[in-house]
């Protein structure tokens, strides 16, 4: 993906570039949003190469379906992991994690997110440059 022709993000639209509790840009289009039958919002989320989120939570939990690029999920006392197109990550309640592009590519997925999200502390730029090398 380059920026001079970016308009979608792999399947959806790229959406709007997120403001807060992201480092670097990424881009959000939500794909459903009704509070029925799943009581669940669904986010096509696009990451730029480097961008990625704070550490928050999920109330209920969340579903990563990851449908292009490379990134890097994370849970609270746990290494990275690389994560590519056709992963599933299942994010259990109250667990602490991040997750975003690999420093070299751009990174796609569709979160399904149920209950209420708790944003925290941004992932530490140093920290972050540590997991290319």
């Amino acid at each position: 993906m380059s920026n001079e022709h970016l308009s979608s993000s792999t399947i959806f639209p790229l959406g709007e570039k997120v403001e807060s509790y992201f480092v670097g840009d990424a881009y959000l289009q939500m794909v459903f949003t009704d509070p029925a039958p799943l009581n669940a919002g669904i986010g096509n989320v696009t990451f730029a190469p480097g961008a990625r989120n704070n550490w928050h939570s999920h109330t209920v939990g969340q579903v990563l379906l990851v449908t292009g690029g490379e990134g890097w999920y994370q849970e609270e006392g746990k290494d990275a992991q690389r994560i590519k197109t056709g992963d599933v990550i299942n994010i259990p309640p109250n667990v602490k994690h991040w997750h975003g592009a690999t420093a070299d590519s751009w990174f796609v997925h569709l979160a399904i997110t149920p209950g209420q999200t708790e944003w925290l502390e941004p992932v530490d730029d140093e920290w972050y440059k540590q997991l290319s090398l």
